[in-house]
């Protein structure tokens, strides 16, 4: 059995808290009224992209050391069905559908059956290759192929069509929610940290680098992950209530 990899834990731990002042801020900006520009702009973009490709990233990269592949994606995916059904009965104006728990768990069980094939794919050419697929289809959401400001082409209308096509990465038009991460590109990106694991472990890189670097509290909030990003915003809501009252 190989070693706890710690640093893989405080590293998801630091990636959570950051998560956790984010959505802190947004409750902040969005729901209390306070004045942030800085958020709504540029610096808050780049601090939720940060996030958000820390933790998928680290996610397909860990897909390796799990023992049940098929019931760690149901919980993360259930974890999801639960947030998307809270905050549409409680909270339809900002309600959530496909967002990053429905996302990363069905990205852990899709690579279920793509992992036979995934391991026929040279280590280092995966890795780019998948990397590149995320880069180039990163703009799909918003109906072309490219990443961010470079477009290289338009995507046919055809394929934004309704609900199923908007958890692929084609949202129909209309579609809103507050937190959305589709399957596409989101699964290469999750694929990346899957061949990146192996890379490393190729060059018996992995134990060397992340076995080290145990810091009991970031450990801790890295280890229990999933409960712990269905508790804070229950709980960050309510310390805003108390604060700033109803």
């Amino acid at each position: 059995m190989k070693k706890r990899l710690h640093f893989l834990d405080a590293l998801r731990g630091l990636c959570l808290i950051s998560m956790i002042v984010f959505h802190g801020m947004w409750n902040l900006v969005y729901l209390f009224g306070v004045d942030a520009p800085w958020y709504r702009g540029t610096p808050g973009y780049l601090w939720q992209q940060s996030i958000c490709w820390t933790f998928i990233l680290l996610s397909g990269f860990c897909w390796n050391f799990s023992r049940n592949h098929l019931k760690r994606g149901a919980l993360v995916f259930g974890g999801g069905a639960v947030v998307s059904l809270v905050t549409c009965v409680l909270m339809p104006q900002n309600r959530i559908l496909f967002g990053v728990l429905t996302c990363i768990g069905s990205c852990m069980i899709a690579m279920i059956p793509l992992e036979k094939w995934a391991k026929k794919v040279p280590a280092a050419a995966g890795l780019a290759g998948s990397f590149l697929l995320f880069l180039l289809l990163r703009n799909c959401a918003d109906g072309s192929l490219g990443f961010e400001s470079l477009v290289l082409c338009d995507l046919p209308a055809a394929l934004y069509r309704n609900n199923l096509t908007a958890y692929l990465g084609f949202p129909q038009p209309g579609f809103f929610s507050t937190d959305y991460f589709p399957i596409i590109p989101w699964i290469f990106l999750f694929v990346a940290g899957y061949f990146l694991h192996r890379v490393l472990d190729e060059k018996g890189l992995d134990e060397k680098l992340f076995a080290k670097g145990n810091v009991p509290v970031l450990n801790w909030i890295g280890r229990h992950s999933l409960i712990v990003y269905l508790l804070h915003q229950p709980i960050l809501y309510g310390l805003g209530m108390l604060i700033f009252g109803a």
